[in-house]
């Protein structure tokens, strides 16, 4: 009746809608996860890891060089597991940072800030399907040394 709808609205109850709304949602049908799925080989995974963080110093100058480890089983990867250590220069971005001396760029949380910048930035760039078919990113993940040489290319599927 009419008066028992509005009673259920402004009550706090719900409303007729409301309540057939609510009984037509159904829950999806899971299986229940076994042992094997839980702790069992995972499906497709790239893990880039930065670690190892190295000031050089070249005469009166110096540069940092971070370890890039690679673990992967996505079939466009040539390697499975990688290490490879790279110079990722930063100078130009630092130099736009008023309250930053180059001093600063080689303090240990500094580096080790920049380190966990440069892993999450390169796991998120490495995880776009699209970029994992270029060549230049398979060179700087797991190539020792980088061919400048090489045009821009994709990688070419089996």
């Amino acid at each position: 009746n009419a008066e028992g709808e509005e009673g259920a609205r402004g009550g706090g109850g719900y409303s007729r809608e409301m309540a057939e709304t609510v009984a037509g949602t159904r829950r999806l049908i899971t299986k229940p996860q076994n042992l094997n799925d839980a702790c069992g080989p995972r499906s497709n995974f790239l893990e880039i890891d930065v670690s190892n963080p190295q000031t050089v110093r070249v005469g009166r100058g110096r540069f940092t060089t971070y370890e890039i480890r690679v673990k992967t089983n996505l079939p466009i990867f040539k390697l499975k597991e990688s290490a490879v250590r790279r110079y990722i220069p930063g100078k130009a971005f630092l130099r736009q940072l008023s309250f930053r001396r180059d001093d600063g760029i080689f303090d240990d949380s500094f580096i080790e800030e920049r380190k966990q910048g440069l892993e999450q930035f390169m796991n998120k760039v490495a995880g776009h399907p699209l970029a994992q078919n270029e060549c230049c990113l398979h060179m700087f993940l797991q190539d020792e040394i980088i061919d400048t040489s090489n045009a821009p290319s994709k990688i070419r599927h089996a």
